[in-house]
């Protein structure tokens, strides 16, 4: 399957330009949300150097972002790049278990391969990535539960249908969940009997 980010800039930007006068934008560089500066200007989601992965990361932040939180440059959180401390990374990580978890949903939906990032590759303390995967993947089973938050959730239909998986999304979510966090399938079978 053929993924092009231009493909996610046209869903993206054709469901939500009007309605959230927001684009998605590929960039250069780093990542970074940039609100409207005024009420004729569109808000900004910048993608990294064009990768698909990092304009579906970016689509989730966005997604669950409040309305004020809309109007601050990168929504008004904090980043501390690569090199952390363990308190700094298990702050990092409290943040990014919701939207890697929209992203990880993004990501099966469009067909696509699904990385988990504790982005800390040369921090102090070595990150858990093995929990903190099993907490994004809780995360994104209780939105599959429950629902997404509803800019996520038209984003997610959008992507099923442009990539139409919507009839084997559950397969293919179960699959990749597995392969990803194999006892995870197993405790649930386990508590469940």
């Amino acid at each position: 399957m053929n993924h092009s980010p231009n493909d996610l800039i046209m869903l993206f930007n054709d469901l939500f330009r009007e309605t959230f006068r927001t684009i998605l934008v590929r960039g250069r560089e780093e990542p970074e949300y940039l609100p409207a500066g005024s009420a004729r200007e569109l808000a900004q989601i910048v993608f990294a150097h064009g990768y698909y992965a990092s304009a579906l990361h970016e689509i989730s932040h966005w997604c669950i972002a409040g309305e004020h939180r809309r109007t601050l440059h990168d929504y008004g959180y904090w980043y501390c790049p690569d090199g952390r401390t363990p308190a700094q990374q298990r702050a990092f990580e409290q943040v990014e278990v919701k939207p890697q978890a929209i992203e990880w949903l993004f990501s099966v939906a469009a067909g696509s391969r699904f990385h988990i990032s504790v982005d800390n590759l040369s921090g102090e303390g070595a990150s858990d990535e093995y929990s903190f995967r099993c907490r994004v993947l809780e995360q994104a089973e209780g939105y599959l539960d429950r629902g997404l938050p509803q800019r996520a959730q038209s984003f997610f239909d959008t992507l099923k249908s442009f990539y139409g998986t919507g009839d084997t999304f559950r397969t293919a979510w179960h699959d990749d969940a597995g392969r990803a966090v194999p006892s995870y399938f197993a405790k649930e079978h386990y508590e469940a009997n």
